[in-house]
């Protein structure tokens, strides 16, 4: 008889924690879930339209996209202009180069017509003397240069050249046409240059130009102690080496 009470007061208990594990992940997920819809649903009381960002996100990306591409095609016509502008500048170089050449090609030209004009015309042919060769480079001071003459006799000179060089230079001085002779030329103030040889002669000689003054024409004459023999005169081109 006391078996039998005691197994009917034994209890039994079951223990289910994968039940309880589910409760709580599904509480969980269910709190996160309510503080999402109420989250979405205070930032749609406040105005915010989650469509209409989307939307404006997209124009956005599509806005960026276009800039982008302009942005390329403007840095390839920049390109492009910066190679045309390089080519310009190199022909503009070239042009300038070409345009040096012809013009001194013509000063040797002006100044061979110019020793021949003289033998014509101004009986240089009786003087017997030529201008070879006339240099102008710039001296040390501002404002003077070194005129550099080559004279030469013709035939086979039995005597000596004897006789006077004067310089002048033709120009503009203040927008008005001006020419500087010798006096004022030479900071000695010298009317003219003694000139004595036999064959050929290299004569220098400095000028000193005022300032602001645009020389344009070196000229040169000689003249000769003999009577009756017509001065050489011969006009050059100011071209300074």
């Amino acid at each position: 008889m006391s078996e039998t009470i005691r197994s009917r007061s034994l209890v039994v208990r079951t223990y289910q924690p994968m039940r309880r594990a589910f409760l709580g992940t599904a509480l969980i997920l269910l709190a996160a879930f309510i503080l999402y819809v109420v989250y979405e649903w205070g930032r749609y009381d406040a105005g915010y339209d989650r469509l209409a960002v989307s939307q404006q996100r997209v124009e956005s990306k599509v806005e960026i996209e276009r800039l982008e591409k302009a942005n390329r095609e403007l840095r390839t016509r920049l390109a492009e202009f910066d190679t045309v502008r390089i080519g310009r500048a190199r022909e503009q170089a070239e042009v300038a180069r070409s345009i040096g050449d012809l013009q001194s090609q013509v000063a040797r030209q002006a100044q061979e017509l110019a020793f021949y004009r003289g033998i014509v015309a101004q009986g240089a042919t009786s003087m017997g003397v030529k201008i070879q060769q006339v240099r102008i480079t710039k001296a040390e001071q501002a404002g003077r240069y070194n005129v550099h003459l080559a004279l030469v006799r013709s035939g086979k000179p039995d005597d000596i050249m004897a006789g006077s060089l004067l310089l002048s230079v033709d120009g503009e001085l203040a927008g008005i046409a001006n020419t500087l002779n010798m006096s004022a030329l030479t900071p000695g103030r010298q009317r003219e240059l003694p000139i004595t040889f036999r064959y050929f002669e290299n004569f220098e000689q400095e000028i000193a130009l005022p300032s602001g003054f645009r020389a344009e024409r070196l000229n040169v004459e000689l003249r000769s102690s003999r009577k009756g023999v017509s001065p050489l005169t011969q006009g050059f081109l100011w071209t300074v080496d």
